[in-house]
């Protein structure tokens, strides 16, 4: 074993693109724009944004599937995998997104089987109903998905940790871990924050740096990038 634990988010950093926004734009009734407000304005937390949101819903599960085989991951995901695989680093997907998504877009590239923390998205009455429930939440927490609460599991199992993310719902998360590979929003949360990170693209790039993290190398390098970014 690696002596190593990786966290990855899901949507914006596997995914292409966000799968809940990708849904309440085909299928979201009125309403959820104003969740989606309140949320950005700190008024709500995520997981009562949630919530609301898929309540709003209304799509058959035919349809959803439908729009779900629409939906694609970063190319270089599947081999990112399969070299933590091969090295021996567990990897759990962390999202304050949904369980049923996840498990179907990863399910077309033969990786529903990795441990996955995530809201659970289930069928309502009437039909074409859904509503959200959030297994791992945690008290204190208003994300529907804690992952600072995944974060310390997996320090109390001896790993370090990175994360890999790329939004709003990792800033917490990466202050409480060894390492992040940042993407987007998260870039400079790590970067006003003091946090250790290496900025990414997408996968291709997380791939490149995972020998360099597992071997202690990336560390020097990364102080490297903040002092030269600063």
């Amino acid at each position: 074993m690696s002596g190593w634990t990786i966290l990855c988010d899901f949507d914006g950093t596997i995914s292409v693109e966000d799968v809940i926004d990708s849904l309440l734009d085909r299928f979201g009734r009125p309403g959820w724009e104003v969740l989606e407000r309140d949320w950005r304005a700190g008024l709500i937390g995520s997981r009562e944004c949630m919530a609301g949101q898929v309540a709003l819903l209304e799509m058959t599960r035919a349809e959803l599937d439908a729009h779900l085989a629409e939906l694609w991951i970063d190319h270089a995901f599947p081999g990112f995998v399969a070299k933590t695989r091969e090295l021996g680093v567990p990897v759990r997907v962390v999202s304050d997104g949904l369980d049923y998504a996840i498990h179907r877009i990863l399910g077309r590239y033969g990786l529903d089987d990795l441990p996955l923390a995530a809201n659970h998205l289930a069928p309502a009455t009437p039909p074409k109903q859904w509503r959200l429930t959030s297994p791992f939440q945690a008290e204190g927490c208003r994300s529907g998905t804690c992952k600072c609460a995944c974060a310390e599991q997996a320090r109390r199992d001896g790993a370090k940790t990175l994360l890999i993310g790329d939004g709003a719902s990792d800033f917490c998360a990466a202050d409480r871990v060894d390492f992040v590979f940042a993407k987007h929003r998260l870039i400079e949360h790590c970067r006003a924050a003091g946090i250790p990170y290496m900025p990414i693209t997408g996968f291709e790039d997380a791939l490149d740096l995972l020998p360099r993290l597992l071997d202690g190398s990336l560390a020097q390098h990364a102080r490297y990038h903040e002092a030269a970014t600063a």
